[in-house]
């Protein structure tokens, strides 16, 4: 039988709890700078409902890529499902999915 036991406890022979503190793992060496910079990729997904050409059209105006660029990146969202469109800082990927919802294109963003 333990020796310790709280005080006040009914029939006093319960035991205490243990002083030991759980074992914690260390905390990752990561550098949250380093994590900040790294950067967020805007995604576009395939739908039925906008014409490929309309896509190609709101690349060009949103991103302003050219229409080689914008072709490309419509052609694996069509055909691929989805593509990644952008590689930014946070604010302003967010940036880019707003825009792109206000076209009436489904876009998200993930990190990079």
């Amino acid at each position: 039988m333990s020796a310790r036991t709280l005080v006040g406890s009914p029939g006093g022979s319960v035991p205490a709890a243990s002083p030991e503190a759980p074992v914690r793992e260390p905390a990752p060496d990561v550098d949250e700078r380093q994590d900040e910079a790294r950067p967020w990729n805007v995604v576009v997904w395939d739908d039925p409902v906008n014409l490929m050409s309309y896509v190609v059209f709101v690349f060009r105006r949103v991103f302003g890529y050219p229409e080689p660029v914008a072709r490309k990146l419509m052609l694996e969202v069509h055909h691929l499902g989805k593509a990644v469109v952008a590689s930014e800082p946070r604010e302003r990927a967010e940036m880019y999915v707003q825009q792109l919802h206000g076209y009436g294109l489904h876009a998200t963003m993930e990190r990079a």
